[in-house]
């Protein structure tokens, strides 16, 4: 029978197993669920087939989410903590220790050596050669005396050292184990205290106290989370391998890359035996730096003069060729631009691209077409950057627009001549950083002559004959005019 006054305060008495037991009308929040983006880790309220953040589709996963009478709506309390210890920001600090793996153009990109402690990611497209260099790079630092230890989630312990015998590492000091289990792994480092960890790859680790499936954003986040942690109580150096997205960018959440020191990114073209290593985050060096390799039969090489190596096949009598002279980093990199110009048979001509950004591409075509009278409407445009290099700098742009003058009239740019500039929309020739750098490095190469921005700083006296360019026309009169 319902009391006065409606439901308000009413029990219910059910019968459970002989005895009775109330409950009354609030029960406990259950908690909320939440769809999870497996390639960013952006959070939706209710599954949907394309996520949000990123654009990928079918990524979302459910996960349990925090209850409305959870965490999230409780404070601390007044409690009190322990007292923080402050520190003035004046004051010195030695430079952290570094451990050298006498591997050149990996401690270039590092900064100069691995710090004990460090978390590194490391990611690159499937194939590429990630394994290949952490196991090279691991026998290294084995060799200079140091405990390591390799985890492989992805192979056995047959396929690994298979690997090692063709790349004449067996005779390392090199601990290996295949598993994907994390708290074992954690157990057995925590007792041998190695001084560096190799897991390949943090999308196969497995932690049983996250309800989720292995690569799942809730796996990668709290596997990452216990490595980086790992690292930094016991000094342990940690490399994590992680797979890439089709867009090249490192699966799973961006968290993740917050948590490490290092984050690294292995480039190339499967056509290509070079191999860029590529330094995006450093807390322990420069950014943007990178090291160069060639893949052999025998593993890596390094590549200590990767410009040389990427013009040696240049034609340098063939149109559409131009060399840039760039910068990556702290090191000065020359590579050829190649454009290719043909008539359109397509109602909308084609533009293709291949290791520059082809939003820089149509910039630089509407900036030709507009300010210097050159108009490619009807034609397709190819782009290609020499030797698979990736090159985003600004500075290209000159060298861009020269080599697809070059391809439209059939002429050749003068033999042995650099470029180097940033083309603005209103066709001026703007200066860019450090331009002594890449004036040396076309000196040793042998190059005699550079068409550089008009506005540049004044460099010290070199053998090279510098032909300051302000703006687009002024380029192609100086460079196609007295050939015509």
């Amino acid at each position: 029978m319902q009391r006065r006054g409606g439901w308000r305060g009413a029990r219910d008495e059910r019968p459970c197993g002989g005895g009775r037991v109330r409950a009354g009308l609030t029960q406990m929040a259950k908690p909320a669920l939440q769809f999870v983006c497996n390639a960013c880790g952006t959070v939706h309220r209710k599954w949907q087939g394309q996520c949000e953040g990123c654009g990928e589709w079918n990524t979302l996963a459910e996960e349990a989410g925090l209850s409305a009478a959870g965490p999230a709506a409780k404070t601390l309390g007044a409690a009190r903590g322990r007292r923080m210890a402050l520190a003035p920001l004046a004051g010195q600090e030695a430079p952290p220790p570094r451990a050298a793996s006498r591997i050149g153009e990996l401690d270039r990109v590092l900064g100069g050596g691995l710090v004990p402690g460090s978390a590194v990611l490391v990611g690159g497209d499937p194939g590429i050669g990630k394994s290949t260099l952490l196991l090279q790079a691991t026998a290294a630092f084995a060799t200079a005396g140091a405990r390591t230890v390799y985890v492989s989630g992805e192979e056995a312990m047959a396929q690994v050292r298979m690997r090692a015998a063709r790349l004449g590492l067996g005779a390392a000091d090199v601990q290996l184990a295949a598993e994907t289990n994390l708290r074992d792994i954690l157990t057995t480092l925590d007792e041998l205290r190695p001084d560096l960890v190799v897991i390949d790859s943090i999308q196969t680790m497995w932690a049983d106290n996250v309800e989720s499936a292995p690569g799942s954003v809730a796996q990668v986040r709290a596997t990452a989370h216990e490595l980086t942690s790992f690292a930094k109580r016991r000094g342990c150096a940690v490399i994590m391998v992680g797979h890439v997205t089709k867009e090249g960018q490192i699966a799973g959440p961006r968290v993740v890359e917050h948590m490490v020191d290092t984050v690294l990114y292995f480039e190339g073209e499967r056509g290509h035996q070079f191999r860029i290593l590529r330094a995006v985050k450093n807390r322990f060096g420069p950014a943007d730096e990178i090291g160069v390799f060639e893949m052999t039969g025998a593993g890596l090489a390094e590549v200590t003069n990767p410009s040389a190596l990427f013009l040696g096949d240049r034609d340098e009598g063939a149109s559409g060729s131009a060399v840039f002279a760039g910068l990556e980093g702290t090191r000065p990199v020359l590579v050829e631009f190649q454009a290719l110009v043909a008539p359109s048979t397509l109602g909308t001509p084609r533009r293709a691209v291949v290791g520059w950004d082809g939003s820089r591409l149509a910039m630089t075509l509407a900036v030709l077409e507009a300010r210097a009278g050159v108009s490619l409407a009807g034609q397709d445009v190819y782009l290609n950057v020499a030797g698979g290099l990736r090159v985003s700098e600004p500075a290209a742009d000159l060298a861009a627009a020269a080599a697809l003058v070059s391809a439209m009239t059939g002429q050749p740019l003068p033999p042995r001549s650099v470029l180097f500039g940033e083309i603005s929309l209103s066709g001026a020739i703007r200066p860019v950083a450090q331009p002594e750098l890449r004036l040396k490095e076309a000196e040793k190469l042998g190059f005699t002559a550079a068409y550089v921005p008009k506005q540049m700083k004044p460099v010290e006296e070199s053998g090279i004959n510098l032909r300051r360019i302000a703006d687009l026309p002024g380029l192609i009169s100086a460079v196609f005019g007295p050939q015509q």
